[in-house]
């Protein structure tokens, strides 16, 4: 039993449940190490039990040494297999993921387990989750470098007539050459007035014919997320532009400057608002200020202005202030930051001054 399982071991009682059965395949690789998919833990004091099929055996051999397994028939109905384990399992009180699970399945496990008194959780595992152990920061250290190393040699060889998508695919190639799997999320490339849209898809624009490009990317290395922003201008942009930016880098600066552990998330939110707001720009910061990022690319914790998640040493979270101009323009400027026990350190290293900004084509 490792120390994340029996982490949750120790908060059954708290529960107040005789086990924890676990189908977010994320948090399933958390506890255990398994890559694959398709497959749930039940978790007791007294076992842990993988439920999959004969498709991932040998994987679960090599991933899991020591984990006990129960392995699905092809004649077996998914519902029958569960009602024989857990059923077996001698357990009265099982906790679910109930943000997870559809109440679907859940009205299924209740019609074939009924002498089972399923208690919904939510947010369990994801509360473990938010703090990285020393691997898990080395994982991101290192998702991080590559993002950034991918990004430099990108640039060193742009061209006015590249196209969004012509960068992604560039972006994607040298990530992977680096040796990570691919993109942690689809990348947001946005030339002119795509990059005032925070969800763009980028397409066929060619960047040349527009004087800002935004750029929101991430890498995939061990099953671990980084998420950096730059904001780019070239040529003559608008003196909108140059005043926003430099606001936008303050207001990043101020709230990377609040961040320690005890801090309230909202407190953090409030350092960047607050920069913006006296530079008449906080209408146009329309989302959070960041997020936790590690197995997943949004993790908690969450920093809003709602958020009233508090800060603790070991968590890695964004902090992406950002303006908007519909039809013309946008600017974030997105770092990932380590928690630490006196402070915090900034995991990206590469420039966002102004001038570091500028890109000659």
């Amino acid at each position: 039993m490792n120390d994340r399982i029996r982490k949750l071991v120790d908060q059954l009682c708290e529960l107040q449940v005789d086990a924890f059965f676990v189908t977010d395949e994320v948090n399933v690789r958390y506890l255990t190490g398994f890559t694959g998919d398709s497959s749930s833990l039940v978790v007791s004091a007294d076992a842990q039990t993988m439920l999959s099929d004969g498709r991932y055996k040998e994987q679960l051999d090599e991933e899991c040494p020591g984990l006990a397994v129960e392995i699905k028939s092809p004649s077996e109905k998914p519902i029958d297999f569960c009602r024989k384990v857990l059923g077996g399992c001698g357990v009265q009180r099982i906790a679910i993921e109930a943000d997870q699970m559809s109440v679907a399945r859940l009205g299924e496990l209740k019609q074939h387990l009924p002498a089972v008194q399923w208690v919904e959780t939510s947010g369990v595992i994801g509360q473990h989750r938010m703090i990285k152990d020393a691997e898990e920061i080395e994982i991101l250290r290192s998702a991080v470098r590559i993002n950034e190393r991918a990004l430099e040699s990108i640039l060193a060889k742009l061209g006015p007539d590249w196209t969004e998508q012509e960068i992604a695919y560039e972006l994607e190639a040298t990530i992977r050459r680096l040796g990570a799997t691919g993109f942690s999320f689809d990348p947001i490339i946005g030339a002119g007035p795509g990059g005032a849209k925070p969800h763009y898809r980028s397409g066929l624009e060619v960047i040349g014919d527009h004087p800002a490009l935004l750029v929101d990317w991430g890498t995939n290395l061990g099953g671990y997320a980084s998420d950096l922003t730059r904001s780019f201008h070239f040529g003559n942009p608008p003196s909108r532009f140059l005043s926003a930016y430099e606001a936008v880098l303050e207001s990043q600066l101020a709230a990377i400057e609040a961040i320690r552990p005890g801090v309230v998330a909202s407190e953090v939110d409030a350092a960047a608002r607050n920069v913006l707001k006296k530079a008449g720009l906080d209408e146009y910061f329309v989302h959070g200020l960041g997020h936790g990022v590690g197995l997943q690319i949004h993790e908690m914790p969450r920093l809003s202005a709602v958020s009233d998640d508090v800060l603790a040493e070991g968590m890695v979270i964004t902090v992406e202030p950002g303006v908007y101009f519909e039809g013309e323009f946008g600017i974030r400027i997105e770092d990932d930051v380590l928690v630490t026990e006196s402070g915090h350190e900034v995991l990206s290293q590469m420039p966002k001054g102004l001038d570091d900004c500028r890109l000659i084509l």
